[in-house]
């Protein structure tokens, strides 16, 4: 885990997160219609407050478009007396690890920060902005926490990938997740206990999330 990273407000939330947290309480991966998910952001609002989350970030591929819309529809909604979850920045941004394409969930960051420009302009970054330690560099330099995203699904194993994420200087990776794309999230045994483990062996913070990208924000 990065020096900053204990420090960093989201820590502390993401030091509590157990394989129960997800769908229900905490949400750190969800996407809308501002890349390719299929609710408007304040759809997804709406469905979170209705669920009771207590923390959410939209982390659209590339984008950060929702977060504005979003925050102010829970803005409006807190004024109204209503109980809203409280939104934390959030982006899914593809990079190069140990060769392998990768996606790295930058959450927590100050919105509009310039270090953060090469990952919103709706692709893929060119250059040195694709590879994740430079990728890891600018996420800290906005302050944000850096976590590689789903590391079960990607070619290399997940043990190769997350230790060299930890040598990197990332913080932590997304333990719970749904690799069995159930119609209701639920984390997959075994792959994410040993994942969880091999965070809690390395001293990184573990996230959750649905990765919804259809009309439910409890299902993928």
């Amino acid at each position: 885990m990065a020096s900053g990273a204990i420090a960093h407000p989201l820590a502390s939330v993401l030091a509590g997160v157990h394989a129960a947290s997800c769908p229900t309480e905490l949400n750190f991966h969800c996407h809308t219609t501002c890349s390719d998910g299929s609710l408007s952001p304040e759809q997804l609002g709406r469905q979170a407050q209705a669920i009771g989350l207590q923390h959410l970030a939209v982390t659209d591929h590339h984008s950060t478009e929702a977060y504005d819309p979003l925050s102010r529809w829970l803005v409006e909604r807190r004024a109204e007396g209503q109980a809203v979850p409280t939104l934390w920045s959030g982006i899914e941004i593809s990079c190069l690890l140990e060769g392998c394409l990768v996606h790295v969930l930058a959450l927590g960051f100050e919105p509009g920060h310039a270090a953060l420009a090469p990952y919103r302009q709706g692709q893929a970054a060119v250059g040195a902005p694709l590879r994740a330690a430079e990728a890891r560099q600018r996420i800290h330099a906005a302050g944000g926490l850096a976590l590689l995203a789903h590391p079960g699904r990607y070619r290399l194993p997940f043990q190769r990938l997350i230790q060299a994420a930890a040598d990197l200087g990332f913080d932590g990776a997304e333990a719970f997740y749904d690799y069995g794309m159930q119609p209701r999230w639920q984390p997959t045994p075994l792959v994410c206990d040993a994942i969880d483990a091999l965070l809690t062996n390395l001293g990184l913070l573990r996230s959750c999330g649905t990765d919804t990208h259809g009309l439910e924000l409890c299902g993928r």
